[in-house]
């Protein structure tokens, strides 16, 4: 389930593209004294992920943007509209928008049979733990969680990110339903990189570091109703890390019918 918010640009403004931890903050806001307002200092997989305003220009006053905020919770995205609705100003920092339209989307890979891509709205992130290190033949100098970078090749990558979506899906969905790790098959047929890149992130306030992200492009073909929902799930929560920073935010790209 998503919110589609359309913006419009209130200044002339530079796109900021360290809008994570701003644009959070904005989420979190609306979210406050509501049920989910306690999640905020846990350590688990937040309930949502969110686009960057899109397309990521410089704007003039008046330009329309997008932003698309997700979550498997269709209270906690009724919350966020409502506040949204209250509050039409959205300052992402130095990015001032006015949100001038609100609509439901339910995006779904489709039923079993069908083939398709989804390809990462913003970079994902995923950390290799130290105590992996040995187990895929990583000679790491460090004991600090290891960027997932080209050079450790694609079974780091795979596992880490099936382990995060099996975290999620043990939080959001039923229990008595099985996860991505306790089916066979993958969970994408292809797995083709983009591109990685390192950014600056402000996780915390007053705490900034450089994180090294990746996007990409899955294919996928719907094996049965278990896959449909795990695909789903990640085109609700996210894929890889810090979700709720806007990282591996996921769209559709195309499907058969």
């Amino acid at each position: 389930m998503r919110i589609l918010a359309r913006l419009r640009a209130r200044r002339d403004t530079a796109y900021d593209n360290t809008y994570h931890h701003k644009l959070q903050g904005r989420i979190w806001g609306a979210l406050e004294d509501s049920p989910y307002d306690d999640l905020h200092d846990e350590n688990r997989p937040m309930p949502f992920v969110y686009s960057n305003p899109f397309p990521p220009e410089d704007m003039r006053e008046g330009d329309e943007r997008t932003l698309l905020i997700a979550s498997p919770e269709e209270e906690l995205l009724a919350y966020v509209a409502a506040d949204l609705k209250d509050n039409r100003e959205l300052n992402i920092g130095e990015m001032p928008f006015h949100v001038e339209e609100l609509t439901p989307v339910a995006p779904d890979v489709g039923d079993p049979g069908t083939s398709g891509t989804i390809e990462t709205g913003t970079g994902v992130l995923v950390r290799i733990p130290p105590w992996r290190f040995e187990a895929y033949g990583l000679d790491i100098d460090h004991d600090e969680a290891e960027f997932w970078r080209p050079e450790h090749t694609m079974e780091p990558f795979r596992n880490q990110l099936e382990a995060n979506l099996d975290k999620k899906h043990d939080l959001y969905c039923p229990e008595y339903l099985p996860g991505p790790s306790e089916v066979k098959g993958d969970l994408f047929d292809g797995y083709e990189l983009l591109k990685t890149f390192a950014i600056p992130v402000e996780p915390t306030t007053g705490q900034t570091e450089t994180w090294v992200l990746s996007k990409w492009r899955f294919d996928y073909t719907v094996r049965d109703d278990d896959h449909r929902r795990h695909l789903n799930l990640a085109l609700d929560v996210g894929i890889g890390e810090r979700n709720s920073l806007g990282f591996g935010f996921v769209n559709i790209q195309d499907h058969d019918e």
